[in-house]
């Protein structure tokens, strides 16, 4: 079988490139990502068979799956695409990509003095029953989450979290985002979990930091006002009423992990 290269060709390939490229960039350091993955391996080996080999009845079922995955993805990530479309049309994507770069950036990594004054900030709280969530993230940015906030960038201070969580302050309902040794940014909206199996008991403070665990993998600190407990959210699982050592090993580990992979 002969095949011919022309120049209409090789601009396709360049636009398709170009255009996968940049889905990537968007994508990239988001949950989305390991699903690009998987969709462009699936293109690849879909090509391979129906046009390289051109194995008629496995095409065919590949085929078929391509026209019914794409109705199916648009279904089950409508929350994803939404968010990708409206960074995409932002027009302050230049300012998101400057939050990216505060969350992703690893020139000032977290430190054992950063873990303590979050803690005593938690300790305190609980004692007053002030409501506080906060979200560390770890590998995966939260550009999209921190969109939702108010921008801080500040050093992590106790007094300072404990004055944004104050029951009068316009931001203490939402929730807080910490990365690199700066307070990103605060009131931010979190996606809520649909879990059915959440005690019914826990209010939404619990299940927006499901949520947002459930979505990426960071870990979150939740400061009860009805009971003052603090728990700890990781991996779509949550740790009731944990002590304050407790909450300071996750931290250490949290901020480990990050630390060893900026090194």
């Amino acid at each position: 079988m002969r095949f011919e290269l022309r120049l209409i060709d090789i601009v396709d390939i360049f636009v398709v490139a170009y255009i996968l490229y940049k889905t990537y960039k968007a994508l990239h350091g988001t949950a989305a990502i390991r699903l690009f993955a998987g969709i462009l391996i699936f293109i690849i080996v879909w090509l391979v068979v129906s046009f390289v080999f051109q194995m008629q009845l496995l095409g065919a079922i590949l085929n078929q799956i391509v026209n019914v995955g794409v109705i199916a993805l648009i279904v089950l990530f409508q929350d994803e695409l939404r968010q990708l479309l409206t960074m995409i049309g932002s027009r302050n994507n230049f300012l998101m990509r400057q939050i990216g770069k505060t969350l992703t950036t690893h020139d000032n990594v977290m430190r054992n003095s950063d873990i303590m004054q979050i803690v005593i900030a938690c300790k305190n709280m609980a004692r007053g029953k002030v409501g506080a969530l906060i979200v560390i993230p770890k590998d995966l940015d939260l550009h999209h989450i921190v969109a939702t906030g108010e921008n801080i960038d500040a050093r992590i201070s106790s007094r300072l979290i404990e004055n944004i969580f104050f029951k009068n302050s316009p931001l203490h309902d939402g929730a807080m985002v910490i990365g690199n040794k700066r307070i990103v940014a605060a009131g931010c909206i979190l996606p809520v979990t649909h879990n059915m199996n959440v005690p019914p008991e826990l209010g939404l403070r619990h299940r927006a930091a499901l949520g947002i665990t459930e979505k990426s993998d960071a870990g979150t600190i939740i400061v009860s006002e009805e009971t003052g407990r603090i728990s700890w959210a990781q991996f779509g699982k949550i740790e009731i009423g944990i002590s304050q050592e407790k909450l300071e090993n996750h931290l250490s580990q949290l901020i480990t992990n990050i630390n060893d992979k900026s090194n």
